[in-house]
């Protein structure tokens, strides 16, 4: 869907020289990659990534409740339910070795909660916290509150990102309408109580791990330029890329490539 990703010439070249050369590792130096998808999408969102990410990752896709098959169980809105849901297993597999999270969009304010709810118990940190798609929890959007706007409001805020269907399933009664636009709105919603959350300083505030932030070059919403934005949300390294893409980059390989290449650098102790 896009090309490869656009790197300052220093940066792609550490990043390649670390990765460069990297034997089968042993189970206690692989690296568990956690990922969360953007509003209205599942664990199939990252279905190519296994092949992408290279050797020594293993892509975990999660899925939240609502979609895919959790499709019957209720759909979280909030800090708590979301974090009843993912935080117990997230935990488990924090204790069992390396670990690294990355969520986009939506998914982005989700490895974000995650991650801080992780150090309030004394978990061990992922090695990095990578973020794409998304503006810092204190900026605003367009969709920040329009989880409750009417379908001729709300569908082209979607429509800007590029989010609604061809065709007849994005009409009213359509396959659509019915079945994904109820899961995005109750998805805004969860978006902006996390935003909040983030926000309190009891639930909120910074993050003492490394920080990947990724932007596609052509995002109408989270722009390259405000990927800076983020260093107020963590104590630890950011650095901030671009790729060529819209808002829905993540289906390319450039991405997960660059990912898989920071798991292996963090895991041998050699951070880019």
């Amino acid at each position: 869907m896009t090309s490869p990703a656009e790197l300052d010439e220093t940066v792609r070249e550490a990043v390649r020289g670390a990765g460069a050369g990297v034997a089968v590792e042993p189970a206690d130096r692989r690296v568990r990659l956690h990922c969360l998808a953007h509003a209205g999408a599942g664990a199939s969102s990252y279905r190519r990534w296994p092949a992408a990410v290279g050797q020594a990752v293993d892509v975990v896709a999660l899925p939240l409740p609502g979609r895919e098959n959790r499709r019957r169980e209720r759909r979280v809105t909030d800090r708590v339910g979301l974090l009843d849901d993912l935080l117990a297993p997230l935990l488990e597999a924090a204790e069992a070795g390396p670990y690294a999270l990355y969520g986009h969009s939506l998914g982005a304010l989700v490895v974000y909660t995650l991650t801080r709810a992780l150090a309030d118990v004394g978990a061990p940190p992922p090695l990095f916290l990578a973020v794409g798609a998304c503006l810092p929890p204190h900026a605003t959007t367009a969709l920040v509150g329009a989880a409750d706007l009417p379908d001729e409001e709300l569908l082209p805020l979607l429509g800007d990102l590029g989010s609604l269907p061809q065709g007849p399933a994005a009409s009213p009664g359509g396959l659509w309408r019915r079945s994904v636009l109820p899961v995005l709105r109750d998805d805004l919603r969860l978006a902006k109580a996390l935003r909040e959350a983030a926000l309190d300083p009891v639930t909120g505030g910074p993050v003492d791990v490394p920080l990947l932030a990724f932007a596609g070059s052509e995002d109408p919403m989270a722009v390259p330029a405000a990927l800076r934005e983020w260093r107020q949300w963590t104590t630890g390294r950011i650095e901030a890329r671009t790729v060529t893409g819209d808002h829905f980059f993540a289906g390319d390989e450039a991405l997960p490539r660059l990912i898989g290449e920071a798991c292996r650098e963090r895991v041998l102790g050699d951070p880019a």
